[in-house]
């Protein structure tokens, strides 16, 4: 599948769930909600195919949580950096969504578990507040909590549906298309920009592959506006066969690119210990000054 058509294929996928789910959900607001299912089902395969280690026989999502001991908890999070339990997994909660009275708080519950599974460790300050957008008691999905899980549901089914294979094998920033798409659809309507716009994925992978030209190692990457981090993703994409010491850096002012641009390190593989994002303006109070 090419970039093109991925990209195709996805922006309509996007734009009938967010179209067909939201109802009376500003749809800049909405955003919000498609963002944060994507990325809850991809983090918890991700974890899964961690848990899994390419063994077909073993299925993670069918275990009982009370198989896992304290042990292998505390060697995952120190490895992934965070813990998903089976029964918290995404595939585990969409099968259900549609008759769970409770899944407004069952799922604020689990994505409260997945940053807190990182208090205390190294990983904490890249999972903390990762899920901060994804607001599932918010009166902005309904007034009641029925009307409330009907959205939910239905936004958890579409994106179950998705296919997209491995992420870690797409041709495009899966995040930052979703993402970048939504707000320019939603944009003009809404009268709302604040900067949330990114630069073009060719710009950004040519800017990475002037950037490296010839180097056969690089110390660091830093971007000082990372946005939804998209030129650091293109950097490890064109140097995945070589040497990147310390890993990859950015700050960003928006906070809710912030956070994407955090997801989209752990949805390619780069883990806590190889990346640090910063929440702040570059200009008035940059982080890296040092680097």
């Amino acid at each position: 599948m090419t970039s093109t058509t991925q990209r195709a294929e996805l922006q309509n996928k996007i734009w009938k769930i967010a179209n067909d789910v939201r109802g009376s959900v500003d749809g800049w607001d909405f955003k919000q909600f498609v963002l944060g299912a994507l990325f809850y089902r991809f983090i918890s395969e991700n974890f899964t195919n961690y848990i899994e280690g390419g063994d077909d026989s073993v299925k993670y999502a069918t275990f009982s949580d009370d198989v896992v001991s304290p042990a292998a908890k505390d060697d995952a999070v120190k490895t992934k950096g965070y813990f998903i339990y089976p029964s918290q997994l995404f595939a585990n909660v969409a099968k259900t969504a549609n008759t769970n009275p409770n899944l407004n708080t069952d799922l604020k519950a689990i994505f409260d578990a997945i940053e807190s599974s990182a208090n205390g460790y190294p990983s904490e300050p890249a999972i903390k507040g990762l899920f901060a957008d994804f607001d599932t008691t918010s009166t902005r999905l309904g007034n009641t909590v029925e009307n409330k899980n009907s959205r939910l549901a239905s936004v958890l089914k579409g994106v179950e549906e998705l296919n997209f294979g491995d992420f870690e094998d797409n041709k495009i920033d899966l995040f930052g298309d979703a993402y970048e798409f939504l707000i320019s659809n939603y944009a003009a309507n809404a009268g709302k920009s604040g900067g949330e716009f990114f630069t073009p994925q060719h710009v950004s992978k040519l800017i990475a592959q002037l950037a490296m030209h010839k180097q056969d190692k690089v110390n660091k990457i830093y971007d000082p506006a990372a946005g939804s981090g998209s030129l650091l993703l293109q950097a490890k994409k064109h140097f995945d066969n070589h040497i990147i010491e310390e890993g990859f850096f950015g700050q960003e002012v928006n906070h809710t690119t912030y956070n994407l641009a955090r997801m989209n390190m752990f949805l390619h593989n780069i883990n806590y210990d190889k990346f640090n994002i910063a929440l702040g303006d570059t200009l008035r109070n940059p982080m890296y000054s040092t680097l």
